[in-house]
């Protein structure tokens, strides 16, 4: 059975109906919360780099780097190939990073047949290229796939946000998260986005920015 797809607002709010209808603390949660963003982005090689860009450094500096990126052309796996470690080092990127970039480049991922892959087959793909977690390729099926029903337990803020919605006595770890998570199913991609938002009003209620 494919795998539903949300491409619009209306899957958004048919998730949040849905899951506030099975567990009564969404939709506490979403008392008080705006729409809940869609949050899609592009897919492909481009989007995946700039996610080993942004890794362990703060937004600004990941916002500065792939901006130089972008101005030398580096958005591309035939570029990003042909360039010398030197050259990608210029820019801004770590030792690390740079193996990171090549091995992304040089993996020969099918971009176009993913969109079309189960979700298991995604992250399995992308999660053999080093460099890119299961974190990061829960996300990138969530958003640059539009998924709805995936989920990304390692995420620190879902973590928090579950706890504060279930009233839990600490964070939960990735994997009772993830167990927890699948109650949500088949809607786990807005269950996350209704945790993002709840967690993002909660900690501005609290004076953090």
């Amino acid at each position: 059975m494919t795998e539903r797809v949300i491409i619009g607002h209306d899957c958004i709010a048919e998730g949040v109906d849905w899951l506030c209808a099975s567990e009564p603390r969404f939709a506490t949660a979403m008392q008080g919360l705006p729409p809940l963003p869609l949050r899609l982005k592009p897919d492909g090689f481009a989007q995946l780099l700039s996610a080993i860009v942004s890794q362990q450094v703060s937004v600004a500096a990941a916002a500065a780097i792939w901006g130089r990126m972008v101005d030398a052309r580096m958005t591309t796996p035939a570029n990003v190939t042909a360039a010398p470690a030197d050259d990608l080092r210029a820019l801004g990127l770590s030792r690390q990073k740079v193996r990171y970039a090549h091995a992304l480049a040089s993996a020969g991922i099918d971009y176009d047949a993913l969109r079309d892959a189960p979700t298991s087959d995604v992250t399995r793909t992308l999660t053999a290229v080093p460099g890119i977690g299961i974190w990061t390729a829960e996300i990138y099926a969530m958003f640059s796939l539009g998924r709805a029903d995936v989920f990304a337990p390692g995420d620190l803020a879902l973590q928090e946000a579950a706890r504060m919605i279930f009233d839990l006595p600490d964070r939960p770890k990735e994997r009772a998260l993830r167990d927890m998570a699948q109650g949500w199913s088949p809607w786990r991609s807005v269950a996350a986005r209704i945790m993002w938002a709840y967690y993002g009003q909660s900690k501005q209620r609290e004076g953090i920015r």
